[in-house]
Parts: structure tokens; C-alpha cells; sequence
């Protein structure tokens, strides 16, 4: 359904470190930056970019916004966390872990903001 995610950065070096970490978490190690100043992470399901926005305003975060990353398990998860805390990220919510117990679905998930305060989440579905 999505073709990419692209979210406005005021510091492009802060964000870049962060999510080449947490992004690297996840397999995905590959970026580039294109002449307007952009990054690009490419993959065969979709792209995520980050970029200094084009009317030259400060970026700001959505209120009740959440991009989501599909993990391959819960080990992905955990890294995906620790990977962006160390790189400038900020843990919020609940610690990574179990969520929906008992349920037909479960999931195993954790949340970040990232340099800029984007609210990002790392999840892997168990069962179902």
C-alpha cells in the first residue's frame, strides 16, 4: 500500500546516525543521499527518507503519529531498541516486550522517538 515514508529532520547528521543504527538493526544497511540534501533507505517492499523540510520551516513530529517497522522476532526487536537509544534515540511507553497475551495474535514490540521526536515503533507479530 505504501511506496515510502519520508519524515522532516532539522539535524540531518543527528537523524542519519540514528537511523542507520536502527535501520542496521534490522538488515537494512544500504543508504544514499540525493542532491537536494535528502537520505534514502531503499528496500524491495518500500523506502524511508528523511530531509530538512522544503519550506524551510523547522521540522516537527505528528501528534499521534507512529511509523511502524516489521521485525523478524523478538531478538530483532530488542536490537532495533538498543541500537537507536545508543544512537541518540529516546526510549518511551512500555520496556520491548510482549504485548496482546492470551490473544490469537500477540505482539512483541518497543517504541523510540528519534533525534527530531518522531515516534517510531519496531514490531514482530507471534501467532496468528
Amino acid at each position: 500500500m505504501f511506496s515510502h515514508v519520508m519524515l522532516g529532520a532539522d539535524d540531518l547528521d543527528a537523524s542519519k546516525t540514528f537511523y542507520d543504527a536502527t535501520l542496521g538493526a534490522l538488515g537494512i544497511t544500504q543508504s544514499f543521499q540525493d542532491p537536494k540534501g535528502r537520505w534514502f533507505w531503499m528496500t524491495p517492499t518500500g523506502n524511508f527518507a528523511i530531509t530538512k523540510p522544503i519550506d524551510g520551516a523547522s521540522a516537527s513530529c505528528g501528534n499521534g503519529s507512529t511509523i511502524g517497522f516489521a521485525c523478524k522476532s523478538p531478538a530483532e526487536v530488542d536490537a532495533w531498541h538498543a541500537a537507536g537509544v545508543a544512537a541518540g534515540g529516546t526510549a518511551i511507553e512500555d520496556a520491548p516486550g510482549l504485548r496482546n497475551e492470551g490473544q490469537p495474535t500477540a505482539m512483541y514490540l518497543a517504541y523510540l522517538r528519534d533525534p527530531s521526536g518522531n515516534k517510531l515503533c519496531a514490531l514482530h507479530f507471534i501467532g496468528g
